[in-house]
């Protein structure tokens, strides 16, 4: 089915305080499934998978600290989506990171990732250089580094394939993200290490995908909807005499 971006936030954000997101939360998670769409970039696809994991009766914590100092953050997610788990941290980097010039988070055992894009966005659009890598999987070995210029809406992407790996690499399902007031981190392909690269998206594409794709709505698959629906109808509240008082006249 076809549905306009109105839509989807509208309801994904009612399915998001259904699943026992805030508010603040719920706002966040579907601005950032939306910029994904925007871009063609299968948020809808993330959402399934992160609803796939999700149960009523263990609802996410928030993601352990393991460490912290004035410029470095390292958080265990204890596989949580990113959706769950990111924005707060976030915002304390972008706060250390206008503070101190640069500052670095690491959010360990966290599930789609790539979703974060949504909320990077947001801030880099604050003035904000930004990059950030995570690995897409282990076997093939496959990484991905995005960057943000600061005060700019899309970011650069590269997601290539490592052929030759080395020695000591060790399983990683993080994300590493580092924050910068005045340095540019654009991604640049450099290593001693064979690699194929994948996929490769510049700003001025994203741009032009972005301006075409609100025309055209958003193909959501009839299952994901109607979950979606499902989780939205549990923040409807039970009519009661209470819960009508002023919703018409009285007799």
């Amino acid at each position: 089915m076809k549905v306009s971006f109105n839509e989807l936030e509208s309801l994904s954000r009612k399915a998001f305080i259904g699943m026992g997101f805030s508010d603040g939360q719920a706002v966040d998670a579907a601005d950032m499934l939306c910029w994904m769409e925007s871009l063609g970039f299968e948020g809808l696809k993330a959402l399934s998978d992160a609803l796939a994991q999700y149960s009523l009766e263990h609802p996410h914590a928030p993601a352990e600290r393991l460490y912290q100092d004035t410029d470095v953050t390292v958080l265990d997610a204890h596989n949580a989506s990113v959706l769950a788990c990111s924005h707060l941290p976030l915002e304390l980097t972008f706060a250390k990171a206008r503070a101190r010039g640069l500052s670095i988070l690491k959010i360990r055992r966290c599930r789609q990732r790539q979703l974060i894009m949504g909320y990077l966005a947001r801030l880099a659009n604050r003035g904000m250089n930004i990059t950030a890598f995570w690995r897409n999987s282990q076997q093939p070995l496959t990484e991905q580094v995005v960057g943000f210029r600061a005060n700019s809406s899309v970011p650069s992407i590269r997601i290539y394939a490592v052929s030759e790996v080395p020695e000591e690499t060790q399983e990683n399902t993080g994300i590493s993200i580092v924050m910068a007031n005045h340095v540019d981190l654009l991604p640049t392909m450099r290593s001693d290490y064979e690699y194929n690269l994948l996929a490769k998206h510049d700003e001025a594409e994203l741009l032009d995908a972005r301006s075409q794709s609100g025309s055209r709505g958003i193909t959501v698959d009839d299952a994901l909807w109607a979950t979606l629906n499902q989780f939205a109808k549990l923040t409807l509240v039970e009519s009661t005499g209470n819960s009508r008082l002023g919703a018409g006249p009285a007799d």
